[in-house]
Parts: C-alpha cells; structure tokens; sequence
C-alpha cells in the first residue's frame, strides 16, 4: 500500500504534521509519498491506495494554492479513500472546534471534494516568526487570551498520539 501525502504548510507546522503522518504511516508498513503543493509540485496518483490532505488554517481559510490543486485532482481523489487534516488554532480548544469545521467544510464547498474521513487538528504558534503585532493578534484574536509561553519560540498544541490515532484509524478502516 503507497499512501500519498499532500499538503501546504504557511508557517511550517503543517510540514511537521505531514511528516509525522509519513512516519505513522511507514511505522505501520506502507510507504508513503510525500508532496508539498506550496511549491507548485506536479501530483502523481499511480499506484496510490490511500491520500492524507493536510493543510493549515489563516485568516479563517486553507491556503488558496493548496485548495486549488485538490479542486484540480477532485476526480482522483473521489476514487481514492481520502483523510483530511485540517490544522488550526482554532481545533486546539473545545469551544473552537465548531468554528474549526466550518473552515473544513467551507473548503470542502470551494473544492467540491469530500474526504472518506476528516480530521481536526490543533496547529501550533510561531512566536519567533511574529513581530510584536502579529503577536498580539494571535494572542487576543486567535487565541482568545489563553495563555500560552510567549518566551518560546514556538508553542504546539498538536496531540499527536491523538493524530497517530487517526491514521492508524483510517488505514484500517479505509482498506
């Protein structure tokens, strides 16, 4: 089984989480093939049982880029069971989880693509790559005035076991 793994990272999180999919995914025995379509990459979907979607949220939306190209390979992905991972700040939290769905199902209209399955996960803060505003509108417009390090570089509230969970999950079901 050779899953293929697309995705679209603006900060560099969303690469990690592909990453760690990948992984999962050889852990498990299968190989993966791993395509960032930030860069204009071209897709191949020959021998591919299985695809991971994933991309980040900013500005209450998937990159532009990244929903394009999925729009683009919408008949070979209807073919093929397909999980999306839809990263944001806004999944990391219970009382944000319902606006974290409308961005996936917003983007699920836009590219008129419906995955087998979906996910939601929670993404991660940049600090070291925010000026002092950017800093502050992640702080009280993303995030509400929770609380988090600001000290560090980055702060990352992924739950990867639970991420690890949800592969695992969809490799089982979905063969």
């Amino acid at each position: 089984m050779t899953v293929l793994i697309l995705f679209e990272s603006v900060e560099g999180h969303t690469a990690k989480v592909a990453e760690y999919v990948s992984n999962t995914v050889q852990a498990l025995g299968h190989a993966t093939h791993v395509v960032d379509l930030g860069g204009n990459a071209s897709v191949d979907f020959d021998d591919v049982s299985h695809v991971v979607l994933a991309a980040s949220v900013h500005q209450r939306r998937h990159p532009r880029q990244f929903e394009a190209a999925i729009a683009a390979h919408g008949q070979a992905l209807e073919r093929l069971p397909t999980l999306t991972l839809s990263v944001s700040l806004s999944a990391a939290f219970p009382e944000g989880r319902e606006e974290a769905q409308d961005y996936l199902d917003e983007m699920k209209m836009r590219t008129g693509v419906h995955p087998t399955r979906e996910a939601l996960v929670a993404g991660a803060v940049q600090t070291a790559k925010y000026d002092y505003f950017a800093m502050q509108v992640v702080r009280y417009v993303v995030l509400k005035g929770r609380e988090f390090d600001t000290s560090a570089p980055s702060h990352v509230f992924t739950d990867w076991e639970a991420l690890r969970a949800t592969v695992t999950g969809f490799l089982a079901t979905a063969a």
